[in-house]
């Protein structure tokens, strides 16, 4: 496999692309749960306050 005098820049620069990749999906993957976890909390009304939202922070 002959890939030229500009290898180094090639791999580099995939390589680089995965790691912003892999980094995006680990940050989306991360905040699903989060999201997941706050509407469970959400919905079994352990937030606290009232049910007329009276004493709920934003």
């Amino acid at each position: 496999m002959n890939v030229g005098p500009h290898a180094g820049y090639i791999f580099a620069a995939y390589a680089f692309t995965a790691l912003v990749i892999g980094t995006l999906i680990a940050r989306a993957r991360r905040d699903h749960t989060a999201q997941k976890r706050a509407l469970a909390r959400f919905q079994d009304g352990s937030q606290g306050g009232s049910q007329d939202g009276v004493g709920v922070r934003p």
